[in-house]
């Protein structure tokens, strides 16, 4: 006779296949990609989620999100699960501000130049590359300084868009490396670069309002 405690919160009639051991489990995953809306599979503990959902759980994942407009991606080659939404019925997008808009689409141009060389490789950048960039893209658009970035990306960061590494002797805020994860560029999906370059030229000055647009894509 088992001696498992029974799990007096999960209801009787949501998903009683589940067995009481894999319970605990499964809500962590779903409580990731509600959350953050990645759950990232590579490492660690995360490493055991996303197994247990993409083994053993995927259905039900998939079943649990749909109501809410979300979209299950299982990314074998990355060890990722993201929760995607369809942006013309999902009721849970959030925003960026336009900071972190801009930081947002010239990480997402960068890691495409990166992944259309065919390198298989992380994209990997550092904040002085970063900055830079957006000098290039945002050339009339008062974007934000080194200073300000690092706040940029932690919320980024938070939503499993990317992730950082301090570089073992780093003595510059600019030297701290971003690596780029596929899912940011999931986030705002682009059909190709001219579809990313109609998004950039949205925030450039107009005769009209001499501002960039100020809100950012969920």
């Amino acid at each position: 006779m088992s001696t498992t405690t029974p799990d007096l919160l999960w209801p009787r009639s949501f998903w009683s296949d589940v067995p009481d051991a894999d319970r605990a489990g499964l809500r962590e995953v779903l409580a990731e990609l509600l959350g953050r809306g990645v759950l990232l599979g590579d490492e660690g503990s995360g490493r055991e989620l996303y197994l247990l959902a993409r083994d053993h759980y995927r259905a039900h994942v998939e079943d649990y999100l749909a109501p809410l407009a979300l979209e299950l991606i299982v990314d074998e080659d990355h060890s990722l699960l993201q929760a995607r939404p369809r942006t013309e019925s999902c009721l849970l997008l959030g925003r960026f501000d336009k900071d972190e808009t801009l930081v947002l689409l010239t990480l997402w141009r960068l890691y495409d130049d990166e992944i259309s060389t065919g390198s298989q490789e992380a994209v990997i950048v550092t904040v002085d590359q970063l900055w830079a960039a957006l000098k290039v893209h945002f050339d009339q658009v008062i974007t934000p300084e080194k200073s300000q970035i690092e706040s940029c990306l932690a919320r980024l960061r938070r939503h499993r868009l990317i992730r950082t590494l301090k570089p073992e002797g780093m003595t510059q805020a600019g030297e701290l490396q971003i690596e780029v994860l596929p899912s940011l560029a999931r986030v705002i999906p682009f059909e190709d670069l001219a579809a990313w370059q109609a998004r950039v030229e949205s925030f450039q000055p107009t005769k009209e309002s001499g501002e960039g647009e100020e809100v950012a894509p969920a």
